[in-house]
């Protein structure tokens, strides 16, 4: 089967050096810069029509090594995944999503560990895509930038009652009690991120304003009592069938005249179907259980049947490749350290997916959009100004 595949893999032309289990070494390309180390020999036939899921998987499981540049692994696995493996997309499967999968997943994920999240996020520990207003903005900067962006959006004001869905460890939540004066309501499903969220808060004497709460978006009381609602990361893990009943809870939430903020991951095609050779599929296996991507028109459609009013979309898919460009750097850079704060089996897990996401949002796999909403006043009428100037000035 070797013997097969190397023409093949020849004829690419890329930069990459095969080393088998006995030790013995080929060079696939000129100047190999990234080694491929297969470790289990029963490999060797599934190689034959490669995706970045077996191949991804295959590192995770330890059955291969990669040794190089993280960027140019991700491209050789991308140019041989496209050249060897599978083109046809199946469509992704529709989820039941339950409070107890849903609270599971998001332990699975966020409850990792906390001392490992702080080695490559920014200091105020913001897992979200940052906001580059010249693009020479430094991580933490971004961040910032980021957090007046979504509050400017929101046109917050002193007193305003905010509810923050999917509060993280409490970033947003504090920012905006603390820059615009809000009152926050912050809810999630992660015990390690409300653990450290409520210390944060704590530290820096925002008691009185911020309130964070482990809790599931469809328990909160539907009773118009916020001002403001911003989710952020948060409804990637919501699932198609629930879409519905997830921007009904945000309507119902926020009073008439309310803004609603929506911020998170979008798919490419309308259908969902992913266009990474493999990449969702490795996703959802091993980093996001459960995880569903809707397309911009749906979540719009969702969000329009649920009586808002979306007034403004902007598109941060840039954004978000430079930002996990910035966490996988800062990862590679403290290898050791985390070594010492997770299995390796999870660090492998994430050296691949943020690098590999990285480059996936350059090349338009997936998309990011903030979209904003109002609930129209009984007349019909907003309270929002009559032009953007205010974001900027």
């Amino acid at each position: 089967m070797l013997a097969t595949l190397l023409p093949t893999l020849q004829e690419l032309d890329l930069p990459l050096r095969l080393r088998l289990w006995d030790g013995k070494e080929l060079d696939l390309g000129p100047a190999p810069c990234v080694t491929l180390e297969i470790k289990d020999p029963n490999l060797i036939p599934q190689l034959a029509h490669p995706s970045l899921d077996l191949l991804g998987g295959a590192y995770v499981e330890g059955r291969i090594d990669l040794h190089g540049p993280l960027e140019e692994i991700i491209r050789i696995g991308d140019e041989i995944s496209r050249a060897l493996g599978d083109s046809q997309s199946s469509l992704p499967t529709r989820e039941a999503h339950d409070k107890a999968t849903d609270a599971e997943a998001i332990s699975y994920h966020y409850d990792l560990s906390n001392a490992f999240y702080q080695l490559w996020l920014d200091h105020d520990m913001v897992y979200s895509c940052g906001y580059f207003e010249t693009g020479s903005e430094d991580l933490d900067q971004a961040q910032q930038a980021k957090l007046r962006h979504l509050c400017r959006k929101l046109r917050l004001k002193p007193g305003d009652r905010l509810l923050d869905v999917g509060c993280g460890w409490g970033g947003l939540a504090r920012f905006a009690a603390r820059e615009y004066g809000a009152e926050v309501f912050g809810i999630t499903l992660s015990r390690e991120q409300l653990k450290l969220g409520r210390e944060r808060v704590a530290a820096e004497g925002l008691d009185g304003q911020v309130r964070l709460e482990l809790m599931d978006y469809r328990d909160l009381p539907t009773d118009g009592q916020f001002d403001k609602v911003v989710s952020v990361g948060m409804f990637e893990h919501v699932g198609h069938a629930n879409l519905p009943l997830y921007c009904r809870q945000l309507s119902a939430l926020v009073r008439p005249g309310g803004l609603v903020m929506n911020h998170g991951i979008t798919s490419r095609h309308i259908d969902g179907r992913p266009v990474s050779h493999g990449a969702g599929a490795f996703i959802d296996r091993y980093v996001f259980p459960h995880g569903e991507l809707p397309h911009l028109a749906a979540i719009s459609s969702c969000i329009s049947e649920s009586g808002l009013e979306i007034v403004d979309v902007e598109s941060l898919r840039l954004h978000y490749a430079r930002t996990l460009q910035f966490w996988s750097e800062r990862l590679e850079s403290r290898l050791e350290e985390a070594q010492r704060m997770i299995p390796e089996r999870a660090l492998r897990i994430w050296r691949v997916y943020l690098a590999g996401c990285a480059y996936g949002f350059r090349r338009n796999w997936i998309n990011l959009h903030q979209i904003l909403a109002s609930k129209p006043l009984p007349d019909g009428s907003h309270e929002l100004p009559w032009s953007r100037a205010d974001l900027y000035s």
